[in-house]
């Protein structure tokens, strides 16, 4: 089998100085990508500023004989976003995969949790995985060619007890990958997101100390520059991946339950029936329904 390689293609990775970012980077790098590593240098809840953790990657990737590029602009500002992708194009004139990966976290009891508390987490993940991918969407579009991966948490898909901003954040990823996936298709712009759990300096104080070397950074990049390669035509689809396992996470509705013009007593009274999972039926089973048998599911 030929090895997936990115000879001539353009890769713009957020918060890539550390942790997953990094990794990502690296290993888009070393199969011939030219990158962008974006990174503001701040501490895990978007403090400070500095280009060192973003220069010291760019650095190994010349040394390894790659190209790449710093670049310290605001993911969660428009004129951040545009910079960032400005940068790949004044570097290397052209843009061909966005991996939004930058994040924070401001970790709250949800009574205790502040509007800015809120706001910044939401700002970093959501809005700025919306204004990268904003940004870039023209000039992917343009070319009929791009690939965008966004960056999604087990903790927004099962909640996480403190994380309510960060939970609502990256479920709101969800959604906007299935959109994206859906807009992107006739311009061949395909859309995933990964739902990783791997030991960074994000996760260090809340994952148990013996994940450390299973849940590697370097065990979920794979799936990203998979999922970032021209062969990948899969889109709009979930993912979880940890310590070497790699799984399709998706939506799915229970058989449920029935009757015309029924009273809160009738919810009440059938609420067993509304809570079964099997045989439940994903947005793929509905879609491959006949006519006839949607009528007759009705």
């Amino acid at each position: 089998m030929s090895e997936l390689r990115f000879d001539g293609k353009v890769a713009i990775v957020t918060g890539a100085g550390q942790g997953l970012g990094r990794s990502h980077a690296l290993a888009l790098a070393e199969r011939g990508a030219k990158v962008v590593v974006n990174d503001l240098g701040g501490a895990v809840d978007g403090t400070g500023a500095s280009t060192g953790p973003a220069a010291d990657v760019v650095e190994l990737i010349k040394k390894n004989g790659g190209e790449a590029v710093v670049n310290a602009d605001n993911v969660a500002t428009p004129e951040g976003a545009k910079a960032i992708v400005q940068s790949a194009l004044d570097a290397f004139g052209r843009l061909d995969v966005v991996v939004n990966n930058a994040g924070i976290l401001r970790d709250k009891s949800f009574g205790k949790m502040t509007v800015e508390e809120w706001d910044a987490v939401i700002a970093v993940h959501l809005r700025g995985s919306f204004l990268v991918s904003h940004a870039a969407f023209p000039h992917l579009k343009e070319q009929g060619y791009g690939r965008i991966i966004n960056t999604s948490s087990p903790s927004g898909l099962f909640g996480s007890f403190g994380q309510a901003n960060y939970s609502a954040a990256k479920m709101g990823l969800v959604g906007l990958t299935k959109t994206l996936g859906l807009e992107g298709a006739r311009a061949n712009i395909k859309v995933n997101a990964i739902a990783p759990v791997a030991w960074t300096r994000m996760t260090e104080s809340l994952l148990p100390a013996e994940f450390e070397a299973r849940f590697t950074p370097e065990s979920v990049s794979p799936l990203v520059v998979y999922l970032a390669h021209e062969s990948c035509e899969t889109s709009g689809e979930v993912f979880s991946v940890a310590a070497g396992r790699v799984a399709r996470v998706f939506v799915a509705e229970g058989p449920g339950w029935k009757q015309e013009n029924h009273t809160v007593e009738d919810i009440r009274d059938n609420w067993e029936a509304i809570m079964t999972e099997q045989p439940y039926l994903t947005p793929t089973t509905l879609g491959q329904q006949s006519g006839a048998s949607m009528k007759a599911m009705l």
